[in-house]
């Protein structure tokens, strides 16, 4: 064999070692992320790290939308015969992203949550979670994953502790087990009201009060997308700051808001967008 042949085989083995080893390597990583522990690596990580390399070593965000609307439209009936109040509405919504929606009353702020959480059945359009369609998910499935909060928060008769762990008594979640009481609290704390007993009669709650017991029930079955249709509608500064600021927390910690908002902007939006006419579009800041 010439030596220029020698050569390039061994360059060929060098490298060919070198690509063994780091599949090697990968594949541990993956193997050990049924752990728990702080340093357990992701399967997305490992497979981002076993395709393409970057020169700084840090692989580019997921770019897949948390949540994605395409072509979302809804027909209601008013003193006028049947309206199109979702007219081919489409966006998307990204991890720890909070967007607002807004527009004047009876624009179909509400039926777009509504649909959103696939709660209008004759709504037409097609809905994605983190790239999953939804037809490929039950709507309990979806639900859970995409939680709405009602602008008219609902109370059961009970207990303030009851009506935090109403999910849980829930077929979907049969699996799951129910928060704890210092969970409990801690949610309460959240949101201002840990001078509520989790043992106090829900009737005796106020407006205020209700709205943000019904937030933190919403918070304690983890989604990963919240609807809020007018969270801070029937609360004063304070206590609409403290929801805002849950709000925020949730976004950061990977998941994603929707607001529908009367009130002026509070900061917190990454994008205000106005709904009228069935059109969505980005309002003026």
């Amino acid at each position: 064999m010439r030596r220029e042949d020698k050569g390039r085989e061994a360059g060929c083995s060098t490298q060919k070692g070198k690509e063994e080893s780091r599949q090697t390597k990968c594949k541990t990583i993956c193997t050990n992320f049924g752990n728990s522990g702080a340093n357990a690596t992701s399967p997305l990580t490992c497979a981002r790290s076993a395709g393409a390399s970057s020169i700084s070593g840090v692989s580019a965000p997921d770019p897949t939308p948390l949540l994605s609307a395409r072509a979302l439209s809804a027909v209601a009936d008013g003193d006028a015969g049947p309206t199109r109040v979702l007219d081919g509405v489409s966006f998307d919504l990204a991890a720890g992203e909070v967007v607002d929606i807004t527009g004047p009353s009876g624009s179909g702020k509400t039926t777009l949550v509504l649909a959103l959480a696939r709660l209008l059945p004759h709504a037409t359009g097609s809905l994605a979670l983190a790239g999953t369609p939804a037809s490929a998910m039950t709507p309990q499935e979806w639900r859970a994953a995409v939680a709405l909060l009602p602008q008219k928060p609902v109370i059961t008769k009970g207990t303030l502790r009851d009506n935090l762990l109403l999910p849980f008594s829930l077929r979907v979640r049969a699996a799951e087990a129910p928060p704890g009481e210092p969970q409990l609290l801690a949610q309460l704390a959240a949101v201002g009201l840990s001078e509520l007993a989790l043992e106090r009669d829900a009737a005796r709650l106020s407006v205020g009060q209700q709205a943000r017991v019904a937030l933190c029930r919403v918070l304690l079955t983890r989604p990963r997308v919240l609807l809020l249709d007018e969270p801070d509608a029937a609360l004063d500064d304070a206590s609409a700051a403290a929801v805002g600021g849950i709000a925020r927390e949730f976004a950061a910690d990977g998941g994603a808001v929707v607001r529908v908002r009367h009130r002026s902007s509070d900061g917190l939006a990454a994008r205000r967008l106005r709904l009228a006419a069935g059109r969505l579009e980005e309002a003026a800041s």
